[in-house]
């Protein structure tokens, strides 16, 4: 067999992994061995480039890869859940800029490329490349709080935007020697720099609310600048990888948006997620009813049925161990415990999933919100630790800022029990009129420790 003959069919076994992997990502029981599937699908098309292009020494390679692992080995162990999103959103943004390097260097190999499929894919290997890199570090920036997770606005944004566009069409052209007389080095850093801008631009009047989607967005526009990149330096395998990314984050990207009730295009331009404008000194002042952990124990433990709806202050108060002690105990009394995710919960898709998982939750107990929501009504107690929008019925309301979102009708149990911080409001800056509600307890505190302490209460249940 020649190399050539071995190349492809390395590159053809990748893609294979690669389209298997993605389709065992789609369930929770299956994600981890779908995960090292696509994991192995890279380095093997990685091996395979290596030895078809010698780009580098052999040498150069290992210790690339030694420090590449050491690093992401790193991160894996050392980020915690709920600083997750921000690294997904680095990764993108890496992702992206590799991309769009190769690009670059493609054409300073050639910087007279003129007009033709290569100078083209070339452009658009940056453009998307370029967006993809500085739209994710201010994705980044938001979710660490870096910067205000409000939106960024500024009269007329969007036809600015529109301006830099053709802008960037015009520069390109130029760069490709349409217009001839520019120098196509100078046009194409100009190009470049502007298809940053354009990133910058289009995230930052994209509010904390809306940020699970537009990590997915910008999942999917790293696909989309690899293959691009795959098509530059003619790598079929690149070009695969880049596709199927591209295709599933543009997917997950509108089951994101409908489980919004928002189209793709509201959420890159309307500048939602940040909130309106909330009186806080009206925060707290209608009358709740409060309860402690032994109440709270006595509401779950004599019920036949109880949902727990988890959020994102589960994630930041890492009580998913206690949760699920809490419904072990709450099962050995016969109790029926199920576990309604809602697909915006948390600060990622699936991260509600996955926090779960790693407590060692059944898959089988989690229901998403179409399997779930219309059972509410015949569901006894409702346990809600820290999520906020995705239970507010305000999204009932054709005036509230959230009206028409899919929530999870847990206002409809004959208790709600939920377990908060505080009053305040979740991303979207509403209140919540469920924590108001006749059958509603606020049962106030770190979640970790009033997990613990409902934990020692249900087992002390007669």
């Amino acid at each position: 067999m020649t190399t050539e003959f071995m190349v492809e069919l390395a590159y053809l076994l990748s893609a294979y992994l690669f389209v298997v992997g993605l389709k065992r990502l789609q369930s929770p029981a299956t994600a981890r061995v779908g995960n090292a599937l696509a994991s192995l699908a890279m380095f093997i098309a990685i091996i395979a480039t290596i030895v078809d292009t010698e780009i580098l020494s052999w040498s150069g390679i290992l210790i690339g890869i030694a420090i590449g692992g050491v690093l992401g080995g790193l991160a894996a162990r050392m980020v915690e859940m709920t600083a997750m999103p921000q690294l997904v959103g680095i990764l993108n943004g890496s992702g992206g800029g590799a991309s769009a390097l190769v690009a670059v260097a493609e054409f300073l190999n050639s910087p007279g490329i003129g007009v033709g499929t290569p100078g083209v894919t070339i452009l658009l290997g940056t453009l998307i490349g370029g967006v993809t890199l500085s739209g994710s570090f201010i994705a980044f920036a938001k979710l660490q709080e870096i910067m205000t997770t409000d939106p960024i606005t500024f009269p007329g944004q969007n036809a600015f935007n529109a301006i830099l566009v053709v802008a960037i069409v015009s520069v390109g052209a130029m760069v490709l020697g349409v217009f001839g007389g520019q120098d196509p080095t100078t046009m194409f850093y100009i190009f470049g720099g502007l298809s940053l801008a354009l990133g910058i631009l289009l995230v930052i009047p994209i509010g904390g609310a809306d940020m699970p989607v537009v990590i997915s967005l910008l999942n999917s526009y790293s696909g989309l600048a690899a293959s691009a990149a795959g098509f530059v330096i003619g790598n079929m395998a690149l070009i695969i990888s880049g596709a199927l990314v591209g295709a599933s984050g543009l997917i997950l990207t509108q089951l994101m948006c409908k489980g919004m009730n928002r189209s793709l295009a509201n959420v890159a331009f309307g500048g939602f997620g940040g909130g309106a404008k909330v009186d806080r000194a009206l925060i707290g002042k209608r009358p709740v009813k409060r309860a402690d952990a032994e109440a709270v124990a006595a509401e779950l433990g004599y019920v036949n049925s109880v949902v727990v709806v988890p959020g994102y202050g589960l994630a930041v108060a890492q009580a998913q161990h206690e949760l699920r002690k809490i419904g072990d105990l709450l099962e050995a009394r016969g109790v029926d415990v199920k576990y309604a995710i809602h697909p915006v919960a948390g600060r990622m898709p699936g991260h509600m999933n996955v926090l779960l998982a790693e407590a060692d939750v059944s898959y089988d107990k989690l229901y998403d919100l179409e399997d779930v929501n219309d059972d509410f009504s015949n569901v006894d107690a409702v346990l809600v630790v820290g999520a906020n929008d995705v239970v507010n019925p305000a999204a009932r309301d054709p005036q509230s800022i959230i009206a028409g979102m899919p929530i999870l009708n847990v206002d409809k149990a004959r208790r709600v029990i939920v377990m908060k911080r505080s009053l305040s409001p979740g991303f979207a800056g509403i209140d919540n009129d469920l924590f108001y509600m006749d059958n509603t307890l606020m049962f106030f505190g770190d979640a970790k420790d009033q997990m613990a302490e409902l934990v020692r209460e249900v087992r002390d249940l007669a």
